[in-house]
């Protein structure tokens, strides 16, 4: 019956990528429904509730700081560090787009970066596939790396029985992420022809396709609360990372916390979000009305349903698993990494990736090292232009630049992708041996 319900796992998944949105979420569920009716226990157990807390904790907090003023102030200063460099874009950008998904814990940030991208890349003639391949890559790697993703809370809650400490995989995962994003942009700096040599660019600006680029504005003035909420998140986001650091086994500076790490992180979000509105002196029913609320709900409910359904096959059929797995895995453990990068894609989400299959890399006997070194592979949502961040990458390149070629790989967030991955990955297994 395994293949039998794998196959119903696969055509939901399917049937999610093609409705999109929270359709992904919706069509999950449903597919537990089927493996309940088709002789599998479904457990309310099998959802992750915790992930699906966090995410809704920290998008809460980033929709505040959006109510706040201070996600227009950042892109403003974005702005203006691209317009200053220029020539640096392939860069500049990625190094932006990560940084903001470490501190916001969601790649949903990069939206309102993109559009900035696209106008600096076309004023100066440069391909703007270039910058914005690398740059949606960076952003959901920076949320693999970032302290109050959900990704990394369940990454931190698979290895506790491994004796392996939440600052140990912050320590491991942020520096070889950040050199593999810096990796990757060396790669898409290189990637595609020049801008005007482009035919489809070339028939687009003749089409009247192609909108002039419109310089950057001097008379932005962030609003008061913009500054002061912005300060507020980053010590909301340290007292996270210095609660987490106290409470872990590791430090054992607390032996007996109040509350463990995951709900201190969904405590901490929610009351800094409350006190960003109080000082921005806005109705907290404002968060409600934000895109980045909208779209973080959306992912939680994509994670909550397609994380259900993958939890409810492995739990049930663990012991196939295992037996079928164990003696590659274990003889090359570096294949975990190979394993997530090929599920990520599916799953959707970083998070139900590595609550689905980490614990039972963990219950296969691999060594910690391997699993924190495999681990960023769970950001390859670029492999298929499926993903929101690329689609709007895509859509708002008026150049063409960004393009799906003649089959569902060939587009420019491959190869740059990749090879971050890849650089991740390596250095991992270099680290891993010093830190853990």
């Amino acid at each position: 019956m395994i293949w039998f319900h794998l196959l119903i796992v696969l055509l939901f998944i399917v049937i999610g990528a093609r409705l999109g949105g929270i359709g992904i979420g919706l069509a999950g569920a449903a597919g537990v429904v089927v493996l309940a009716v088709t002789g599998i226990h479904a457990a309310i157990d099998d959802a992750p509730w915790d992930v699906i807390g966090i995410i809704m904790a920290v998008i809460c907090t980033v929709a505040a700081l959006q109510v706040a003023g201070s996600m227009d102030y950042l892109v403003h200063l974005t702005e203006v560090l691209l317009r200053r460099h220029p020539r640096q874009i392939t860069y500049l950008a990625p190094f932006v787009t990560f940084v903001m998904s470490v501190m916001c814990g969601t790649g949903h940030t990069a939206y309102s970066v993109i559009p900035v991208i696209v106008d600096v890349a076309k004023e100066h003639g440069i391909r703007p596939s270039r910058p914005l391949s690398i740059a949606v890559v960076a952003s959901q790697v920076g949320v693999a790396a970032s302290p109050i993703s959900a990704a990394m809370v369940a990454l931190v809650a698979a290895l506790e029985p491994l004796h392996v400490g939440y600052l140990q995989c912050l320590a491991i995962v942020i520096p070889t992420t950040f050199i593999g994003c810096a990796a990757g942009a060396i790669v898409a700096s290189r990637q595609g022809k020049e801008l005007e040599d482009d035919p489809v660019y070339q028939q687009r600006r003749s089409d009247g396709l192609v909108r002039p680029s419109v310089a950057g504005s001097d008379s932005y003035t962030p609003p008061r609360s913009a500054v002061p909420s912005l300060l507020i998140f980053l010590g909301a986001l340290l007292l996270v990372v210095v609660y987490a650091t106290l409470t872990s086994e590791e430090v054992g500076v607390i032996a007996d916390p109040p509350m463990k790490s995951t709900p201190a992180i969904m405590a901490i979000m929610l009351t800094t979000a409350a006190i960003i509105c109080l000082v921005a002196r806005k109705p907290t029913a404002s968060i409600a009305g934000q895109d980045t609320f909208r779209s973080g709900m959306t992912a939680a409910i994509c994670v909550m349903g397609l994380a259900w359904l993958g939890n409810t096959f492995v739990n049930h059929y663990r012991g196939t698993i295992s037996d079928a797995l164990s003696g590659p895995l274990q003889a090359a453990p570096w294949l975990a990494a190979v394993f997530f990068y090929f599920a990520a894609p599916l799953m959707f989400s970083h998070a139900a990736t590595t609550k689905a299959f980490m614990p039972l890399m963990v219950t296969l006997g691999l060594p910690s090292g391997a699993l924190v070194a495999s681990y960023p592979a769970v950001a390859n949502y670029y492999l298929l232009p499926n993903y929101p961040t690329t689609v709007a990458a895509m859509e708002m390149d008026d150049t063409g630049s960004t393009r799906v070629g003649g089959n569902v790989l060939a587009h420019p967030f491959v190869l740059p992708g990749t090879v971050s991955i890849i650089v991740c990955i390596v250095l991992g297994f270099l680290m891993a041996p010093f830190v853990l």
